[in-house]
């Protein structure tokens, strides 16, 4: 048995997110590392998430109440005291929060419990700022209040998608500028995600994500409008599931019209890697993002992006070089980006080319070697009480 093996073996790990699903698209060759290594992993999840593929492929997984979106502060006080009995039930040895709601309960139900270490990943600020007026105010007030009282802990690490965020969190005293890490990325597999030659035209363009106002959806549908005067032949679709849970949802209703118009509504789709290669160029025109995945994805299979000029997504769009960055919420600066690259095959090419290169910075072993670094340092400290990083 090797040092890291060693180190890992029997541990008691749990992984805590807000919907199963997420799991498996964002953190599950995670998941798989720790078994290898021998860790006794437990996955918490609400119920009805996408949990029995999870059982299927043999984790432990234990269902907790959670409203991803709710503000009835009966079910916010049930998912923390649930939380709670839970680390109670299943004592563990590091704890690992992915979203808002699993970091704000979970951390303070481990600080109540006794779990010796924690991670929590911020995947991207979310509605909650990116929102706008009084109450959007008000709720990213009351939300910065719980991060500074919910979130302390003796033994913390809290990772980041990209340094704007962390240094957000950092100035707000959020979270201490020691505890702050930077993971870029996810889970992004590059065998999976292989380049392929450009379909034929019609050029087509494809957005993917949830069917969220918060991506810009709306603003691609009002673009695709622009553009058809000019190019009826050129192809716009929308990939993605509905989320009703989110504040920023789009309704089943409003999609449908939209696909009856034209602008196909393609649902949720299992097989991204193929639909990427199927087109010619990838549109997120989102307000707020960590590290958009379906972007990594999109520069792994050698297609152009056009995205907005925003934390993580100019992470990983350099302008000009693998795609263009566009102000977000502006429709007609989003039209012309895609009017030049639907009508520039050469240029669509050699910026497929150049975001094949750039999706080697963020390969999914690179994710989670860095991810159980952090774990092996909480996880040696317990033992040695040195603050060394371990190498293991």
């Amino acid at each position: 048995m090797n040092r890291r093996a060693a180190l890992f073996s029997g541990r008691r790990i749990g992984l805590v997110v807000n919907q199963a699903d997420f799991l498996i698209s964002h953190r599950y060759e995670l998941a798989c590392a720790l078994r290898d290594l021998g860790a006794e992993l437990t996955i918490f999840c609400p119920a009805a998430s996408g949990e029995e593929k999870l059982i299927e492929s043999g984790f432990r997984v234990v269902t907790y109440p959670l409203s991803r979106s709710g503000r009835n502060p009966f079910a916010e006080i049930l998912s923390l005291l649930s939380l709670s009995r839970l680390y109670r039930d299943h004592p563990l040895d590091l704890v690992h929060h992915v979203t808002i709601k699993p970091v704000l309960y979970g951390t303070r139900a481990a600080r109540k419990r006794g779990i010796p270490a924690v991670v929590n990943a911020i995947p991207g600020l979310g509605f909650v700022y990116t929102a706008e007026g009084f109450f959007a105010a008000l709720r990213r007030a009351t939300t910065n209040l719980l991060y500074r009282s919910f979130t302390r802990h003796p033994a913390i690490r809290v990772i980041f998608q990209n340094s704007e965020d962390r240094d957000a969190f950092v100035r707000r005293r959020l979270v201490s500028a020691v505890d702050a890490v930077i993971i870029r990325g996810s889970s992004m597999n590059l065998a999976t995600f292989s380049t392929s030659e450009a379909p034929p035209e019609p050029v087509s363009f494809l957005l993917i994500g949830r069917m969220l106002a918060d991506k810009g959806v709306r603003e691609y549908v009002n673009a695709a409008r622009l553009l058809r005067r000019d190019h009826p032949e050129w192809c716009f679709r929308l990939l993605g599931g509905l989320d009703t849970g989110n504040p920023s949802a789009i309704g089943k209703d409003e999609l449908e019209a939209w696909h009856n118009e034209g602008i196909d509504w393609l649902g949720h789709r299992s097989d991204v890697a193929d639909q990427i290669r199927a087109h010619h160029v990838v549109v997120l025109p989102s307000y707020r993002e960590g590290m958009p995945k379906t972007l990594l994805e999109a520069t792994a299979c050698g297609r152009p992006i056009i995205t907005t000029d925003i934390p993580g997504c100019r992470d990983i769009v350099r302008d000009g070089v693998n795609g263009l960055l566009v102000q977000p919420r502006v429709v007609t600066e989003l039209a012309e980006a895609m009017r030049t690259l639907g009508e520039d095959g050469a240029l669509r090419d050699q910026m497929g080319r150049a975001g094949r290169t750039r999706a080697m910075a963020f390969s999914v072993e690179d994710v989670v070697e860095r991810t159980l670094r952090i774990y092996a340092t909480l996880l040696h400290e317990q033992h040695h009480g040195s603050t060394e990083e371990v190498i293991a």
